[in-house]
């Protein structure tokens, strides 16, 4: 059967994801929809985001200072509705990106950056705990496995350069295909290698409750409100459809619609990512062995994420060929059909045996990726507006560590947090217009052409393959 007769029988495109679904019926968690903003208003802070960035921004702010009157306005229905609900719910901080981070910073900061996500885990465990937030945070370990021939050994340089640096004892452990199989029995998995402070948990839970924790401490939360217009100042002023909020200071946590906005339409490129869901079957994980809750990750540069839900069920995801620039952030990024056949197709080849349980649900949308993979922070001319963006995917847990520099940021702290290698470091360039928007399609529609190649074991065309590798020779930290 050809992918365009399968695509009769896709799985249910959820208005929001599935796990925001299923937290938004938890009483301890849903609150009422916040009104929009009617009117003028002022405040001392204003906060342009209400997913991770935003919520943890406005959460150390009222740690350090508590009396401050912050306004927060998130264009959707309910903050956490973007990616900080519908990700994949892997919290680990950046040691899988140390090769990365050593080639940008250099061996020292590149450590401390390591470290401090490394923390934010710990922290966001502790938070959960403190503030009664079940958000299934479970601490069983980050699995990275090849998953085809091309695969093989490709973690060789992390754990290479983790033990040059004297932090692989303890972080990272390398297994082969038997032992990779007794934690799941996938027939495409071969060896790779687990990291065991990694975690999974609810991703939309986290953020429903922040939401609470926030709207109890006075947080005046404005929803269903974009941003027209955005002055830096100071002081600085939002304009929205229906009203305005003045404030000595903003913070911009819009993830990947950070690029709508002129002064970073080049540093982002907005990247589409899917996930598919399945019914529950806990008696099929049981079969195959993934009983142990570990998140696991393959190797392929638009790489493919799965994990278990309590009840059974294994959620999929993968990165897609859609790509967006700047404004381009419409419904195809939210439910590309063609993707979405594919990542059934990928979920039904790793697990075979699971045939006949049916995909109950299917959602994606934009992640902000950046020229280096990794974040950035700072604060616009002026010195009120600051801003955070660019967590490519992995925003979990760093988004918590963006949260506490944010703060420190907007009351003038020069501390631990603000002073990290990232912060007012400036972010890398894409080509300008028109190349932008067609290199992005290009390059990222040539990526997952060379790995949908690699994972039938075969080659991709010259052609396929010096395209997918433009980005890297061009000096970004993105494709083969």
């Amino acid at each position: 059967m050809t992918r365009a007769r399968r695509s009769a029988a896709l799985p249910r495109q959820a208005d929001v994801s599935w796990w925001m679904e299923e937290a938004r019926a938890d009483p301890a968690l849903e609150a009422p929809k916040c009104p929009p903003l009617r009117g003028s208003t002022a405040a001392d802070v204003v906060i342009l985001g209400g997913g991770y960035t935003g919520l943890w921004t406005s959460w150390f702010l009222l740690e350090r200072e508590p009396a401050l009157d912050i306004v927060l306005l998130e264009a959707d229905e309910r903050c956490g509705s973007g990616p900080s609900g519908r990700n994949g719910g892997f919290c680990y901080g950046m040691w899988e990106d140390l090769p990365a981070l050593v080639r940008l910073l250099g061996d020292d900061d590149a450590l401390r950056m390591a470290r401090a996500a490394e923390r934010s885990v710990d922290e966001l465990e502790r938070w959960l705990v403190e503030h009664d937030v079940d958000a299934w945070f479970t601490r069983a370990g980050h699995l990275t496995v090849a998953t085809s021939p091309a695969q093989d050994g490709a973690w060789h340089e992390l754990l290479a350069e983790a033990a040059r640096l004297g932090v692989a004892e303890g972080r990272f452990r390398e297994l082969d295909a038997g032992a990779v199989r007794d934690r799941c029995a996938s027939p495409v998995f071969r060896g790779g290698f687990f990291q065991p402070a990694g975690a999974t948990l609810q991703p939309a839970r986290l953020a429903l409750g922040l939401r609470r924790e926030l709207l109890h401490r006075g947080v005046r939360i404005f929803e269903g409100t974009a941003a027209a217009r955005v002055a830096a100042g100071p002081p600085v002023l939002v304009q929205t459809p229906d009203g305005d909020v003045t404030a000595d200071h903003g913070v911009l946590g819009l993830g990947a619609w950070t690029a709508s906005l002129p002064r970073f339409h080049r540093t982002i490129v907005p990247r589409g990512t899917y996930i598919v869901l399945t019914e529950p079957a806990p008696e099929r994980l049981e079969e195959i062995g993934w009983t142990g809750g570990e998140g696991i990750g393959d190797l392929r540069t638009a790489l493919h994420y799965l994990r278990t839900t309590p009840d059974g069920r294994i959620a999929f995801g993968a990165a897609a060929s859609t790509a967006g620039v700047g404004t381009g952030l419409g419904p195809r990024l939210r439910y590309h059909e063609r993707s979405i056949v594919t990542l059934v197709d990928d979920f039904r080849r790793f697990f075979p045996s699971w045939a006949d349980v049916g995909i109950e649900a299917a959602w994606g949308g934009p992640m902000d990726v950046t020229t280096s993979h990794q974040p950035f922070f700072g604060t616009l001319p002026g010195g009120a507006l600051h801003y955070g963006a660019g967590f490519t995917g992995g925003g979990v847990g760093p988004c918590h560590l963006g949260g506490r520099i944010l703060a420190g940021l907007t009351l003038g702290a020069d501390d631990a947090d603000t002073s990290l290698p990232l912060v007012h470091r400036e972010p890398g360039r894409f080509p300008p217009e028109p190349f932008l928007s067609a290199g992005a399609a290009l390059a990222q529609g040539a990526i997952v052409r060379v790995d949908e190649a690699e994972d039938r074991g075969g080659r991709p065309d010259p052609l396929t393959r010096f395209v997918a590798g433009l980005p890297r020779r061009l000096g970004y930290e993105l494709g083969p």
